[in-house]
C-alpha cells in the first residue's frame, strides 16, 4: 500500500471515529477561504482553515482532528453557526500555500514588478518597468497608478477604498488632488493586497495599520538602473484599508540638489543674508521649523551645502537619510537595532564633528543632548515641528531644556512654508504642463528669528508671546505671512495659495 493509500486510510478511520466529515484538497479549492473568521497567519500556525461554501455556510477544516486545544479556540473565536470538517495536514498546508500565493498578487503575472534580491534592511527590491504588459488587471492598476505619479511628480500616493471601489489621490506640489475613482469593492481589497506583499506586510491582517517599505528599479526612457524609494502605511477603515505610499525617487531628488543653494530655494535677498551669517558661526544653534512636507531638510541640505568646503567635520543623523551629500558622514536612523536620535548624537559627539545636522528633535533627551552639543563648541542644525518660531521655544520649554540654556545655545530660529507659484507655460491659465492648475512648483517662503540680547531676556523672564513677537519684529523678523505677501505683490502666487498655508492675521 502506497504512502498515499495509507493516509487516505487513516482519514477514513478519524472521520469515522469522531463522526467527522472528510474532506479532499479538490474539494476544499472549490470553497472560498474566510480569512476574516480565521486569521491566514493563525490559520498557518494551527492548521485549519475557515472556508465559505456556495451557500454561504461556515465550515471549518482540521488539519489535526485531535488538537483540541485548537478547537476550543475556534469555538471561543466564531460567533455564527459552523460545521467541521477533516483533511491531511499536507493537503491543509498545501490549500494555505495555494492562498498565499494568490494573496501574494498573481505571482508570475508580470514582468514589471518581479522580485529581485532582498536587501539587507529586509524592504524588498522589484523591478519597475512597462504596465502594459501584465497579464494581471490589479497588477497593471498598480504599476500603472505608481507610474503616472513619478510623471506626475507626486510626493505621496493615496488609495482610499470607499463603499464603491477604490479612489486614487496624488499629493502634488503639497495638495491632495482626486485622479481616478474605480469600481469594485473586490479589487479595492485586491489592490491593497498588492501593496502589502511588495511591502512584506501580512496580507491577512486587516485590522491593525502596518508600516512597510519597497525599492522599485524603472527601466523606462532610457534609465536603467534608476531606483525610487516607497514608504508604505496601510490602515483600517470603515470600508476596507487604505495605503499611503511616500515617493523618494533619489534620481530626481539628486537633479534637485545637484548645485543646491540657499539662491535656488526662493527666500528673500535679506534672509539668505542672514541665514548665511547663522550657518557659518563657530558654534551654536540653527533651527528650522514648519509641518511636515514644508521643505526643513532640503533648507538644512542647502545649508550644509554652502558651508561644506571640506575643512570641517560635518556629521548627520537623519531619519531615512534622502540625499546623499559629498564629503559628509550621514547616519540613518534604525529604531529596530536601538540607533535613534538621542543615541546616535551621543556615538557622533565622540567622532571629533564641527558641525551636526540632527534630522529631528523629537524628545526631551534628544534634545538636551543637541542644545549641550551646541554649548560644547560645535555647530548645530536641526528641525523641530512648530507652527512658527516663537512657538519652538515654547516646545523646548515643554521638553524640559532649561530656558537658560537653550537662549545661550540658539543662535536662530527659521520657519518656513512652501507656496505654489504660477506655471511658468500658461501663466495661471491651465495647461497640460500643469494638469490645468495654474500652478508648478513651490517656493519657500520664511520667518527668520535672530536671537539677541533683549530676546533672551525675555526668553528667560517667560515674557508672553505678544511681547516675544513685538520685540522680534523691532529686531527686523519679518512675520510669515507679510513673506507671503510679498510673492502676491510680486504676481508669483494667489491670495487663496497663501491663505492655504499661512494663517490669516
Amino acid at each position: 500500500m502506497s504512502g498515499t493509500d495509507q493516509m487516505s486510510e487513516n482519514l477514513e478511520q478519524i472521520s469515522e471515529t469522531l463522526r467527522i466529515a472528510a474532506i479532499t484538497l479538490a474539494e476544499m479549492r472549490a470553497e472560498r477561504p474566510d480569512f476574516d473568521a480565521i486569521a491566514f497567519a493563525e490559520a498557518t500556525r494551527r492548521s485549519c482553515v475557515a472556508l465559505r461554501a456556495g451557500d454561504g455556510t461556515l465550515l471549518v477544516v482540521l488539519g489535526d482532528a485531535y488538537d483540541l486545544d485548537t478547537q476550543d479556540w475556534i469555538e471561543e473565536r466564531l460567533r455564527e453557526p459552523f460545521g467541521y470538517r477533516v483533511a491531511q495536514r499536507a493537503d491543509v498546508a498545501a490549500y494555505l500555500s495555494q492562498q498565499e500565493t494568490q494573496l501574494r498578487a498573481l505571482d508570475g503575472a508580470s514582468k514589471q514588478f518581479a522580485p529581485c534580491a532582498e536587501r539587507s534592511d529586509g524592504a524588498q527590491e522589484i523591478s519597475f518597468e512597462s504596465a502594459a504588459e501584465a497579464d494581471s488587471a490589479v497588477v497593471r492598476l498598480v504599476t500603472s497608478t505608481l507610474y503616472d505619479a513619478l510623471k506626475a511628480g507626486a510626493s505621496d500616493v493615496h488609495l482610499e477604498t470607499t463603499g464603491a471601489g477604490l479612489a486614487i489621490k496624488y499629493r502634488i506640489d503639497g495638495v491632495l488632488t482626486g485622479m481616478e475613482n474605480v469600481p469594485g469593492s473586490e479589487l479595492a481589497d485586491q489592490v491593497i493586497s498588492r501593496i502589502k506583499v511588495m511591502s512584506e506586510l501580512d496580507i491577512a491582517e486587516r485590522r491593525v495599520p502596518q508600516d512597510g517599505r519597497f525599492k522599485a528599479r524603472h527601466a523606462n526612457g532610457g534609465e536603467a538602473g534608476r531606483e525610487i524609494d516607497f514608504r508604505v502605511s496601510v490602515m483600517p477603515s470603515v470600508y476596507g484599508e487604505d495605503a499611503v505610499l511616500r515617493i523618494l525617487d533619489r534620481k530626481a531628488l539628486s537633479d534637485q540638489l545637484h548645485g543646491l543653494t540657499l539662491d535656488s530655494l526662493g527666500f528673500a535677498q535679506d534672509m539668505k543674508q542672514r541665514l548665511r551669517q547663522l550657518s557659518t558661526e563657530p558654534y551654536g544653534m540653527l533651527l528650522v521649523t514648519g509641518p511636515t512636507g514644508s521643505g526643513k531638510t532640503t533648507t538644512l541640505y542647502a545649508v550644509i551645502s554652502e558651508v561644506n568646503k571640506g575643512e570641517d567635520k560635518i556629521i548627520t543623523i537623519e531619519d531615512p537619510v534622502e540625499y546623499h551629500l559629498q564629503g559628509v558622514l550621514q547616519i540613518p536612523v534604525n529604531e529596530q537595532k536601538g540607533l535613534g536620535f538621542a543615541r546616535g548624537l551621543r556615538s557622533i559627539l565622540r567622532h571629533d564633528p564641527d558641525r551636526i545636522m540632527v534630522g529631528e528633535i523629537r524628545d526631551p533627551e534628544t534634545a538636551e543632548i543637541a542644545v549641550q552639543s551646541a554649548l560644547t563648541g560645535h555647530l548645530v542644525y536641526t528641525t523641530v515641528h512648530a507652527n512658527n518660531a516663537i512657538d519652538v521655544l515654547g516646545r523646548f520649554q515643554h521638553m524640559g531644556v532649561d530656558s537658560y540654556n537653550l537662549v545661550s545655545a540658539l543662535n536662530g530660529v527659521l520657519a518656513q512654508r512652501l507656496v505654489r507659484v504660477f506655471c511658468g507655460q500658461c501663466k495661471s491659465k491651465g495647461c497640460g504642463a500643469c494638469r490645468g492648475t495654474g500652478f508648478k512648483g513651490r517656493r519657500a517662503i520664511g520667518e527668520l528669528l535672530v536671537l539677541n540680547d533683549e530676546l533672551r531676556e525675555l526668553i528667560v523672564a517667560r515674557a508672553p508671546a505678544r511681547k516675544l513677537k513685538e520685540a522680534a519684529v523691532a529686531a527686523g523678523t519679518v512675520p510669515l505671512r507679510d513673506a507671503a505677501l510679498q510673492l502676491v505683490h510680486a504676481g508669483e502666487t494667489t491670495l487663496e495659495e497663501i491663505n492655504r498655508v499661512t494663517f490669516v492675521a
